[in-house]
């Protein structure tokens, strides 16, 4: 009907990622659980509500916790902040979801 898919696809995706780092940076390093943590959570016991909420908030707080021992225990005599070890967990995680999307990489 007129509409330029393509070009709305690409602003509507570039506007979602901008929103999504707003709240990330906003929030702090340690709001990004919130993004990897459901789709963790969801490859382990599907994509049902009544299992999906616990584990959410359960896989979250293990996650921090193994990040925060991480990072308190790596390099002893220093600490290095959680939210560091976080995004060296997060960003291949979501790299690897993005090029599985794209099926540049098979399951």
């Amino acid at each position: 009907m007129g509409l330029p898919v393509r070009r709305v696809r690409l602003i509507l995706l570039a506007l979602a990622a901008a929103l999504a780092g707003a709240a990330v940076s906003f929030a702090g390093l340690l709001g990004f659980v919130g993004l990897i943590v459901p789709h963790m959570v969801r490859r382990l016991v599907g994509g049902e509500g009544r299992s999906l909420l616990p584990g959410c908030a359960l896989g979250g707080a293990a996650l921090l916790t193994l990040c925060d021992i991480a990072a308190r225990t790596l390099f002893a005599p220093y600490e290095l902040p959680v939210g560091i070890v976080l995004s060296l967990v997060g960003g291949p995680f979501f790299l690897w979801l993005l090029f599985r999307k794209k099926g540049v990489i098979h399951p």
